[in-house]
């Protein structure tokens, strides 16, 4: 059984796919006492990704190159790696080398350490522009005043959480912007922790769009994601015991 999962999509992101790849596994090899995998998820790409990311795969028994066919979005890629994950546990960064992979067992102890389902990174720091970063403020104010999840920075990738999860999650277009939201629905725990948050080193953004286009989709997706919690089913089972168990 392998205990963790490490599922990243990618996108176009051949100038940076080596160097998140190298870190991932400085990160991981240094944790010799939890079996893991990598998961590496092409979302598309036109750009020489796909090569690479087989070219990879071919070095360690424990990486996993999937491909997607057309370009699906970000939420589809998730899917997609969540799929083909065997772990027990799943952490998520982006492919854009702005995620500290140090950061995933530090989720992983502080989830265990709190006895949450998913634990959720906060960016320190952010390295990026002030109309990036003012934009991601207010989505979040709108999103947790309208969803009442009680999440700082829904835009942080950085997460970890336990895979059986998965089973009662439903996933549609953009739903990785309301993964916390989407957990907290389906009845289980959620709670945040700060990592890092570092520069850009190659490209650009290749996920998103505008700011306008970006506002626009977030409106409609979190009106869908409202009227879900708003219908959503909430029970509790109890089993009666049966003749022979009295």
């Amino acid at each position: 059984m392998v205990t963790m999962s490490v599922v990243i999509p990618f996108y176009n992101e051949a100038e940076s796919l080596d160097m998140v790849y190298r870190e991932v596994m400085d990160a991981l090899s240094a944790h010799r006492e939890i079996s893991w995998e990598f998961v590496m998820v092409d979302d598309g790409s036109t750009d020489g990704t796909s090569a690479i990311m087989d070219r990879l795969a071919q070095t360690h028994e424990n990486l996993r190159a999937v491909h997607l066919h057309p370009n699906s979005g970000q939420s589809a890629a998730l899917e997609a790696g969540f799929r083909t994950a065997r772990g027990e546990y799943i952490a998520t960064l982006d492919g854009d080398g702005q995620n500290d992979p140090s950061d995933i067992f530090r989720l992983f102890d502080e989830m265990k350490r709190r006895g949450v389902d998913m634990m959720c990174g906060i960016r320190q720091r952010r390295a990026d522009s002030f109309i990036r970063r003012l934009s991601s403020t207010i989505a979040n104010t709108v999103r947790s005043s309208v969803l009442k999840d009680d999440i700082t920075d829904v835009g942080c990738s950085v997460r970890v959480f336990r895979r059986a999860c998965l089973d009662r999650v439903r996933f549609f277009r953009n739903a990785h912007r309301f993964f916390p939201a989407l957990f907290i629905m389906a009845g289980f725990t959620v709670a945040e922790t700060p990592v890092n948050h570092r520069a850009r080193k190659h490209g650009t953004s290749k996920y998103g769009g505008g700011i306008n286009s970006r506002l626009w989709v977030g409106l409609a997706d979190l009106a869908g994601v409202f009227w879900l919690r708003k219908r959503a089913l909430r029970y509790s089972v109890t089993e009666g015991h049966g003749p022979e168990d009295r």
